[in-house]
């Protein structure tokens, strides 16, 4: 029997919160890279910012369905709710595009909604897929607004990540040395 399969049969919680961090670090990672690509090309960004709607929809289906190995939560209402969630943000995202198709939005402000879209989406998410993604949600909002107002912003979202994500690791071993 391999080691983390021992683990997770004698804890779960603490097997799954490893791989929940995990999977909100790599979405911490690739938002600062859409961040990056909104700077690089801003005719660009919705592209990716489009994509990881989808990637953010996944993973939080993913953990829903970790919290629903553990728990006695029905994971089939889970997913329903997590993918018709999902399913709105994307139709959202694609009228913002279409927006900024039309001219309406130009190529930067397309890409401020879209994040502050997926903010929200991920804040709201959160309530069903765990705090990390509230917290994600909170990171997306904050770095949509440092964007507004800082020049050098990719430096202030990259510094903004690295609170978080230190103050979400400091969490895990707090809550790892207390249980």
């Amino acid at each position: 029997m391999y080691d983390d399969e021992m683990m997770a049969k004698s804890n779960p919680e603490i097997r799954h919160f490893g791989i929940e961090q995990t999977v909100f670090i790599l979405l911490i990672l690739l938002s600062l890279v859409g961040i990056f690509v909104t700077d690089f090309n801003p005719d660009d960004g919705y592209n990716y910012w489009i994509f990881m709607v989808i990637i953010f929809g996944m993973l939080s289906i993913f953990v829903s369905w970790l919290h629903a190995k553990s728990s006695d939560v029905s994971f089939a209402d889970t997913f329903k709710a997590q993918g018709m969630h999902w399913l709105h943000t994307i139709i959202v995202v694609i009228a913002a595009t279409l927006l900024n198709k039309s001219g309406q939005l130009t190529g930067v402000s397309a890409d401020l909604v879209i994040l502050l879209i997926l903010g929200l989406s991920t804040m709201l998410s959160g309530f069903h897929g765990g705090w990390e993604f509230s917290l994600l949600g909170f990171f997306l909002v904050g770095c949509a607004v440092i964007i507004g107002y800082v020049q050098a912003f990719m430096w202030s979202c990259v510094a903004l990540a690295v609170v978080i994500v230190s103050a979400s690791l400091m969490r895990a071993f707090w809550f790892r040395s207390a249980g």
